[in-house]
């Protein structure tokens, strides 16, 4: 292995290894908790325990895909704006989903995030973002990137739900 590819692999598993952190910490909030706490709303926000996980896991494994093939499969549907259920059905478990099938889903979806990573020759490989309001036009993010916003996404979604667990029972995921 040359000295390059041995900083890759320390790169790559150093990203790898904060965004396991990032997931276990937002694994440890939802421990223990029923179905009808994980999709209460405690607090004026419409977020839930479970939605957030939903959300989480479907973002990271949008984000993987897009890694590997780009943003083709990321293109915003024309009625997105006007679509409820573009913007709901991501955040709440539907009929047959659980809590439980939620997190073995979001399992599943982190083992292919370290594969698709692991697998990578140069955490430069880059692709163009989809058109979208919240993207830079024409900008194009690197498999680094990517890992640096799930990192961020997960770190940042595990405080909602650390306030929400704590709204709920008083239980915190430290202190």
């Amino acid at each position: 292995m040359s000295i390059t590819e041995t900083r890759v692999s320390q790169e790559a598993a150093e990203l790898l290894e904060t965004l396991a952190e990032r997931r276990q910490f937002f694994r440890h909030t939802v421990q223990g908790l029923s179905d009808e706490q994980a999709t209460s709303r405690p607090t004026v926000s419409q977020l839930t325990l479970a939605g957030l996980v939903k959300h989480v896991s479907e973002m990271e494994a949008q984000w993987a895909r897009f890694i590997v093939e780009g943003a083709a499969h990321m293109e915003l549907p024309e009625n997105w704006q006007t679509d409820p259920g573009f913007w709901e059905d991501g955040w709440k478990l539907l009929e047959g989903e659980t809590l439980q099938s939620t997190l073995a889903g979001y399992e599943k979806v982190a083992a292919r995030t370290e594969e698709v990573v692991r697998g990578l020759a140069d955490l430069n490989v880059s692709h163009p973002l989809p058109k979208a309001p919240w993207f830079q036009p024409d900008a194009s993010w690197s498999a680094r990137r990517v890992l640096l916003h799930l990192i961020g996404e997960t770190a940042q979604h595990s405080g909602h739900a650390d306030i929400i667990r704590e709204t709920i029972d008083g239980q915190k995921t430290m202190g």
